[in-house]
């Protein structure tokens, strides 16, 4: 399978990640309910929950939208999006470390993995939006630091964007979707 077939494979399986970046901007929105709510350190544990659960619910999401949400076995880039969710695994306890000096900088820490992680994406979905959405978490991670934002506002700034850029990752898929309807 060449680059250009396995990025479709994963588009294709995944609506082109869609489902996962709402996914996460809703559990992002959780924690700043948690936070509001509750209290910073619950936030923490709310993304760290809610975090593992992305994967599985926007696969379910996938299925509803009469998605596989499953690549194909012989999908080379399988490999490359398991060898960022250990990256992201393996930043997990920097972050919490990183709350338990400054509890203001964990969600500014966590956008900074998850925009890493993002530009990852970028190759497996071969969509130079995930380079945009990568950039765009990391520049609001450097904001939240420099205004000393609470972790409210850091959880509610990180589900915005994801939030704003599922919508986009939305329109692609459907546009891409009508596009091949009418050429058949």
């Amino acid at each position: 399978m060449d680059l250009i077939n396995a990025q479709r494979d994963m588009r294709e399986s995944y609506y082109w990640g869609a489902t996962g970046v709402l996914t996460s901007g809703l559990v992002w929105c959780c924690a700043g309910f948690v936070s509001l709510m509750v209290s910073g350190p619950a936030a923490v544990w709310a993304l760290f929950i809610g975090g593992a659960l992305i994967h599985p619910i926007s696969v379910v999401m996938d299925k509803l939208l009469g998605l596989s949400g499953k690549h194909s076995p012989k999908n080379p880039l399988g490999s490359l999006a398991i060898a960022s969710t250990f990256w992201l695994i393996f930043c997990l306890p920097i972050a919490y470390v990183v709350s338990t000096v400054n509890l203001s900088w964990f969600f500014p820490a966590m956008l900074l993995v998850i925009g890493g992680r993002y530009l990852t994406f970028g190759v497996l979905f071969g969509l130079r939006t995930y380079w945009a959405l990568g950039i765009s978490l990391a520049a609001v991670a450097y904001l939240l630091v420099i205004i000393g934002a609470s972790p409210t506002l850091g959880a509610f700034a990180g589900s915005a964007v994801e939030l704003i850029f599922a919508i986009v990752l939305f329109v692609m898929a459907n546009r891409e979707k009508v596009a091949a309807k009418t050429h058949n």
